[in-house]
């Protein structure tokens, strides 16, 4: 990866405190996986933004890179890597998505 794409990806995730690298848009996602992450976000009702990696394939093949986590969606909050869909899904369910969401100041 280079320099300049890990310093874009920081840059977005210094920038927003809760950022999804995702297929798509949170209004058109592209992918199931995304979709769901998007509506668990809805649901916690905080302000997000989301990166489209289908636009970018230097993002797309260096996100996986920069947080040495192979597949997409990915959630970071606060600067912190949570996790893909599966990690999210399940952190929703427990209450400890909410829980993190507080941490960063969001809810």
């Amino acid at each position: 990866m280079s320099d300049d794409t890990q310093a874009r990806i920081q840059q977005l995730i210094d920038t927003n405190k809760v950022m999804l690298f995702m297929k798509g848009t949170k209004s058109f996602p592209q992918c199931g996986f995304s979709n769901a992450v998007v509506q668990m976000l809805k649901i916690e009702g905080v302000p997000f933004e989301t990166f489209n990696i289908l636009a970018d394939p230097a993002v797309r093949e260096g996100i996986k890179t920069f947080s040495n986590w192979p597949t997409l969606p990915q959630l970071y909050i606060a600067g912190k890597f949570v996790g893909g869909c599966d990690i999210v899904t399940e952190m929703h369910d427990s209450g400890e998505l909410k829980k993190e969401l507080q941490t960063a100041g969001l809810v």
